[in-house]
Formats: C-alpha cells, sequence, structure tokens
C-alpha cells in the first residue's frame, strides 16, 4: 500500500478528532466481510456490492438496513443484522490494522490538544476495536453512535464530541474517509481532513 498523502491542518485548531473505521484503522474490509455473513444468514446473499458500502461508510448500521429495505422491498430485522453483523465483525478483530499515516497524527499531538473518536460504530464495537490495537489511552473522549440521536451524515456526533471536549466546534480539525462522515464534520463546522480510501469518492 502507497503512503498516505495527507492534508495539513489549518493552523490555529484546538482539537483533533478521528473517525475510526477506514480512517484511523484498516478495518473496511472486515466490517465489509461481516456485513456479507450477516445478509448471508438473512437469506440475502449479494445484495449490498462493496461500491454501495463504502459510500454508506460511517452510518450506524440500523440506518444502512433500513435503506436497504427502503431500497429494495426487503424487511430485514435491523437489529437482527446488526447484532450478527457486530458478531461477524469481532471474530475477526486480528485481521485490524492502524493506517500507519494517521496514527502517526494522532501520535504527534497525544498530550498537545484533545483528541476524540467519533464513529458511527457501537460503542462496544470501537472500544474492543482500540482495545485490542493498544490506543484506547491515546484519546480523550470515544463518542459513538450510541451516544447521539442521529447518525452521519447528521452532525449530531461531532458537535457531541466538541462539547464532551469543550471546544468550540470551529476549532476542531476532523480526520475522515467516507461522504456521510464528510458532510457531517462540515455541518458541524470543522475543518475536514480527507484520508483517501480504495473506494473514495470525491
Amino acid at each position: 500500500m502507497s503512503k498516505l498523502e495527507l492534508q495539513t491542518p489549518t493552523p490555529g485548531f484546538k482539537a483533533l478528532i478521528f473517525d475510526l473505521d477506514g480512517t484511523l484503522v484498516d478495518s473496511m474490509p472486515a466490517h465489509f466481510r461481516a456485513w456479507c455473513e450477516a445478509l448471508t444468514k438473512q437469506g440475502h446473499k449479494g445484495i449490498f456490492p462493496e461500491d454501495v458500502f463504502y459510500a454508506m461508510g460511517g452510518r450506524p448500521t440500523r440506518d444502512i438496513v433500513e435503506t436497504l429495505n427502503g431500497e429494495q422491498g426487503l424487511d430485514l430485522d435491523a437489529d437482527a443484522v446488526a447484532y450478527a453483523k457486530k458478531k461477524a465483525y469481532l471474530k475477526n478483530l486480528d485481521a485490524i490494522e492502524l493506517i500507519p499515516e494517521v496514527a502517526e497524527i494522532a501520535q504527534k499531538y497525544r498530550g498537545k490538544v484533545p483528541l476524540a473518536v467519533a464513529s458511527g460504530g457501537t460503542r462496544e464495537v470501537v472500544e474492543k476495536t482500540l482495545q485490542k490495537l493498544g490506543i484506547s489511552d491515546w484519546f480523550d473522549e470515544v463518542v459513538t453512535a450510541t451516544d447521539v440521536q442521529n447518525g452521519k451524515p447528521a452532525p449530531d456526533i461531532f458537535l457531541e464530541t466538541a462539547s464532551r471536549l469543550e471546544v468550540d466546534p470551529t476549532s476542531c480539525v476532523v480526520y475522515e474517509d467516507a461522504r456521510p462522515g464528510i458532510l457531517a464534520a462540515r455541518e458541524a463546522g470543522m475543518e475536514v481532513i480527507v484520508v483517501p480510501t480504495l473506494l473514495h469518492l470525491d
């Protein structure tokens, strides 16, 4: 994998906020496999192509299930799919790795400005991912889809994170890889550094 070229934040920021999956950690392939396994168990193999999965990256599982139901006329049980997907993902945590260039930024500013994770995942999955990689103590706050009413692309998760960090949203810089998260951070008034991914949509 070639080295990522990341934009430099505008000087004067007071906090850094990192999306988790596809931004701080290379976990999107594992999430996609987990989705495929969960949907196959529901009798719907092949209904969630990889490009569609990446386009919805960052959105809570239940939101994605509701979208699939609406677009494809299905009646998937969101809770059942979310449980099966979580179980399948947690089985494969050994396959998850840090994205070095983003991890280096977090390490560089650790202890200098507040750092947070703002993820569309559930708290259990996010915390177990951070624990597996040994980076839980890097961050002052971890905010997940479980903590807000509306998931990405709504700005709620980033506004909640700024509030917990006690930093004005306009003084926060967000590292994000997926369109919903990029839109959410911009809507929150934050500077966004886009982390390129294999199927990134400009």
